[in-house]
Parts: structure tokens; C-alpha cells; sequence
């Protein structure tokens, strides 16, 4: 547990960028329901074109100032030209991670955080001229979590969602609001949020990966169970359903670490697949 505190940490660090503090340096910018922290390129982008962005919720003890450190496998983002957003958890009573999500279905819930999500992007598109339409929202561990709930209740939050190693909790939902596309990365050695999921005490237990899978290809009018597109990179799998009656997209990473090892190659992976299925989409949306 103690590597997970430090993983969430050191996350997302990213170098290479220009920290816009928010009333100095290193400080927050705050909304009426939380606080964020953000990294912009030192580039500027082309005239008359706003920034993407990636919305990133950290794992549990995290805190959305690690955007703001030396090193991390969002590194890309920001050297293409994304701005990266990291909103702050909060302080959870009785745990001893510190800050987390209030999001679980069985649990009180001391903070909306789908309308904390849509102050942030608010703020942050009209602080760091955004593009609203190309906002990538991703979260790791119980943030990844989180992105599944936010993805569930609210499809056209983000553009698309790239989750990683966490998912619904149980009970699952049993329907989600509209499709979305999603790229679901996960290690196969995680032993901290196993795939199939696991008991959590006597009243919380995580999900199972492919069940909540199941759930997001009914939602996206997926045709069939088995995937259309199966590649094999090195340590890392990915396996997809592109034949869906919404046009979005349903894909499954995996690789062969655990739950403290994301692959090096993830974020370029996150981003490419996040820019074809926005070409992918008629020009109306």
C-alpha cells in the first residue's frame, strides 16, 4: 500500500510544461466546489486554435499538484501541445490514504463531483483556452473508478475516456446514460484492483473489469462480444470493438504489470487513440 501512495504521488508529473499558478505559484485555482491544479505547454498553439486537454483524476492519498512535478507518463500530453488538469481529491474521513472520491453507491456522498468535474473544465476552458470539444477524461485507480461513474452519468463530459486500472464498483450500474468511447488500461498482475475485482470489507467490493466492459458494449450498440481488433505490442494487448451502432469505441489495454506499473508507451497510446476517434466522428459532433 505504501508504493501505491507513492505511485498515486508522483503520477502525474509532468516536465516540460509551464505550471499556470492560480494566485502564485504553485497554488490552486479554485471553483465553489474544490480546487484544481493545471500544466500548459510553453508553447503557444497555432493562431486561432484553442488547446486540447486531459482531465486526470489521481489515485487514493494523491493530489492533483503532482501534474505539477518533474517526472511522469503523462509527459506527452504537454509536449503535444495538451493542457493537463489536476483536480485536488477530498480529505476522506476515517481513511488513512487521505484524499479520495466520494462517488461509491453505497457510500454517503459529500461532493458531486460530476458538477465539481464541470467547474473545473468550466474554469480551466475559459482560464487556458480550452477546446471544450477535445477534453480527454482519465483517472488512475480509485480516479479511474471515478471516470467510469462520470463517463456513466454524464457521456458528453469528456470527448472520450481512457481509464486506468480501476472501474465500476458493485452493484454496477445497470444502464449508463448514452455511449461514449473508452479505452480501459489495465496490468495483469494487479493485485491492488484485480480485474475480477474483490471484497473491500464488509461493505464495499470492486467490480469486475469485464462485466463493466459488457455494460459500456451494450451501451455503445457494440454487435458482438468478441472483439473486431486484437493487437499485441510487446508487453502490451489491446483489444477492441469498433463495429458499434453509436460510431464510438470500446478497448480494453492490457500489459503485463501490476497496479504501480503503467506502461512507458501509455500515454502516447492514450493519445493517438484519442485523436483517431475524434477524426473518426462526422463534423457535426
Amino acid at each position: 500500500m505504501a508504493r501505491l501512495f507513492l505511485f498515486s504521488t508522483l503520477f502525474l508529473g509532468l516536465a516540460g510544461s509551464a505550471a499556470q499558478a492560480c494566485g502564485g505559484q504553485g497554488e490552486p485555482c479554485k471553483v465553489p466546489l474544490g480546487d484544481y491544479h493545471a500544466a500548459v505547454p510553453t508553447v503557444a498553439p497555432p493562431p486561432a486554435e484553442k488547446r486540447p486537454a486531459v482531465l486526470f483524476f489521481h489515485g487514493a492519498g494523491g493530489g492533483g499538484d503532482a501534474i505539477l512535478a518533474a517526472d511522469s507518463v503523462l509527459r506527452p500530453f504537454v509536449e503535444a501541445g495538451y493542457v493537463v488538469l489536476g483536480p485536488n481529491g477530498l480529505v476522506m474521513p476515517n481513511s488513512r490514504y487521505g484524499r479520495g472520491w466520494s462517488f461509491l453507491p453505497d457510500a454517503p456522498q459529500q461532493r458531486d463531483e460530476l458538477a465539481f468535474a464541470q467547474q473545473v473544465l468550466g474554469d480551466a476552458v475559459a482560464r487556458f483556452d480550452i477546446d471544450r470539444t477535445r477534453v480527454l477524461v482519465g483517472g488512475f485507480s480509485i480516479g479511474a473508478s471515478l471516470t467510469w461513474y462520470l463517463a456513466c452519468r454524464q457521456p458528453d463530459l469528456g470527448a472520450a475516456y481512457a481509464p486506468l486500472a480501476g472501474n465500476f464498483w458493485r452493484p454496477q450500474p445497470e444502464k449508463c446514460a448514452g455511449p461514449v468511447d473508452i479505452l480501459q488500461t489495465h496490468g495483469w498482475r494487479d493485485e491492488v484492483f484485480p480485474l475480477e475485482g474483490r471484497q473491500l470489507g464488509p461493505k464495499h467490493a470492486q467490480g469486475d473489469v469485464f462485466e463493466g466492459l459488457q455494460l459500456w458494449r451494450a451501451t455503445d450498440g457494440c454487435k458482438s462480444t468478441r472483439p473486431d481488433a486484437i493487437e499485441v505490442r510487446g508487453p502490451v494487448w489491446q483489444r477492441s470493438w469498433t463495429k458499434c451502432e453509436s460510431g464510438r469505441q470500446v478497448s480494453l489495454v492490457l500489459h503485463a504489470g501490476g497496479h504501480e506499473d503503467p506502461p512507458t508507451e501509455w500515454a502516447e497510446l492514450a493519445r493517438h487513440w484519442f485523436e483517431a476517434r475524434l477524426k473518426a466522428r462526422p463534423a457535426a459532433n
